[in-house]
Order: structure tokens, then sequence, then C-alpha cells
């Protein structure tokens, strides 16, 4: 199991003891904001992914608030073999809290997911307010995208999530830091 450190320990271990960051969100979100020097392991490619460690440094982890790296404690212990691991209480908030410093990039797209509640909400309300003004047919658009909730939530795979992942806005516009190897 991984013990939980603050984000002001977790910076004096990089700091003093070369720990090694790495960061479990999406590659989007780490792409857009992130702690400099931290490698990007998304957990959903946590098991085909290397994760190259310094044998007796620590290995910190941290996701946005704490929740997935809590959540997923036993697989990132796993992860990191005989390393002495921990999970950064708070995530990436505690440390922007704690004022300590994040690389921004604003260029890069919003996370996709964070577009597909944005697109999905901004449909639905569009379409009680079409079906209360204009007509009732509208309000098939509010069921139609609650019926694609719910198969995204039951399969696994958003449609609406693949088709914002094309939009011109979603392409990559700078590198960074690559997925840990």
């Amino acid at each position: 199991m991984l013990k939980t450190i603050t984000a002001t320990e977790a910076a004096r271990l990089l700091r003093e003891e070369g720990a090694t960051l790495v960061d479990v969100r999406e590659a989007d979100e780490h792409a857009r904001e992130r702690i400099p020097g931290a490698r990007n392991l998304p957990l959903s490619r946590l098991e085909e992914a290397e994760l190259a460690v310094q044998a007796g440094r620590p290995v910190l982890f941290h996701c946005r608030s704490g929740a997935r790296t809590q959540g997923n404690a036993d697989r990132l212990a796993a992860k990191a073999g005989l390393c002495e691991a921990y999970v950064v209480d708070g995530g990436l908030d505690a440390w922007k809290r704690a004022g300590l410093p994040v690389a921004e990039d604003r260029r890069q797209p919003l996370e996709l997911m964070r577009q597909v509640q944005i697109a999905a909400g901004s449909l639905v309300v569009l379409g009680v307010l079409l079906g209360a003004t204009v007509s009732p047919w509208f309000y098939g658009l509010s069921g139609f995208v609650g019926a694609g909730l719910v198969f995204a939530g039951v399969t696994g795979t958003c449609g609406l999530a693949r088709v914002l992942r094309l939009m011109p806005w979603n392409r990559p516009t700078a590198a960074h830091t690559p997925i840990a190897a």
C-alpha cells in the first residue's frame, strides 16, 4: 500500500532525494497543466507502459485531486516495485494551494471529458428550451443525449468524445513531457 504525503513533503522529496514524480492523469490533462518535471503515465495505460525509476529513490504519484491515485493505490504500488512509493494527498490542487510551481499551457484544449460534459449539458439545455418554445419534438434531442450518456456509462465508449477528439482544436499544439518510458 502507498503512503500518503502532503504536497510540501513531496516537494522536499523531489528536491532532496531526487524522487520520481508521476502524473497519472490523461495526456490531455497533463499537457494543459502539470507539475514541472512530472512524468505522465495515465492510469488508462498503466499496465502496458514501463515506469523507469532509479533504485533507492522514492516514487511519488499524483492526479488532480488525489482521488484517482487513492482509488488505484494497489495498481500504482505494483508499478513502483520495490521503491518507496507515495501518493500526493490532494494531488495537483493541493500542490497549487501550497504555492508550489505549476507549468501551464493554455494553448492546449480543455480536457476531453470536460468538453464532453459541456457539450452534453448544452445539448440537453438546448433540447429543453427548443422543446418548450418551438416544438415538443426537440425534447427528443435531450433524450438522445441522455441515452448516449447511458450507453457511454455502460460500455465505456463515448461517441461524443470520439467526435470531439477529431475536432481541430484538439490537435496537439506543442510537445509536452512524454509518457514515462
